[in-house]
């Protein structure tokens, strides 16, 4: 889809594009900022399409927000704009993990510092999970690690939504781990550092723990069948 010139002037600059919106850099109040824009679909009818990217992008925006609350690190969100339908939130000056993660074994990332980003994630995933919230999209290039205070910071919860059923969590986290097998096999056990850490930080872990090896199984069975 093409960008006008306007949009890139009203915006910032573009800095990835995905099915649901486009992501601009650009500055709030003197302060630089992520602009994520949601864009029409075409092929709805105008006003319905209106009706659910505006559900969507609140809905984005108060599961930020909870996360935050629930003292998850997320960007901080500044503004949502119902009529130009973005939300506009803290630029987040840090290294995307799957890119750290791309490292280990290389002249990057050790051993020490990828234990503390499993324990990171195993610790922001059982707080939001916790409060009742799935990430919906979790893999490693909806996480970042900040450069002046290696936190990690989870990102883009387009997908995201609320829910207490245990299923939906091990979802969460299924999706995880499917990202880690497909894209960081050199990183070893490192979803199992993250569950450790996940066990410590979610009071009802155990149900969800349980569920996931369901999940699982049913994976495992789609892969074999094809």
């Amino acid at each position: 889809m093409d960008i006008s010139q306007e949009q890139q002037q009203d915006f910032g600059v573009l800095l990835k594009q995905g099915a649901e919106g486009r992501v601009f850099v650009s500055t709030f109040v003197g302060r630089k900022c992520v602009i994520k824009e949601r864009f029409s679909k075409k092929y709805r009818h105008p006003l319905l399409d209106s009706k659910l990217t505006l559900k969507r992008l609140n809905a984005e925006a108060r599961c930020m927000t909870k996360a935050r609350r629930l003292g998850v690190p997320t960007p901080v969100l500044y503004a949502v704009d119902p009529l130009q339908h973005t939300l506009t939130f803290e630029y987040v000056d840090g290294l995307c993990v799957k890119d750290i993660l791309l490292g280990f074994g290389s002249n990057g990332i050790n051993e020490e510092r990828l234990n503390d980003i499993a324990t990171q994630i195993g610790n922001a995933v059982g707080k939001l999970h916790d409060g009742g919230l799935v990430h919906g999209d979790l893999t490693t290039s909806n996480m970042m690690i900040k450069n002046s205070t290696n936190q990690l910071v989870l990102i883009d919860f387009g997908l995201s939504f609320t829910s207490t059923i245990p299923e939906d969590k091990a979802v969460d986290l299924y999706v995880l781990e499917r990202a880690l097998i497909s894209m960081h096999s050199s990183c070893g056990d490192v979803m199992e550092k993250i569950l450790a850490a996940y066990r410590k930080a979610s009071r009802q872990w155990c149900a969800t723990t349980n569920k996931l090896a369901q999940v699982r199984q049913r994976g495992r069975k789609r892969t074999m069948v094809g």
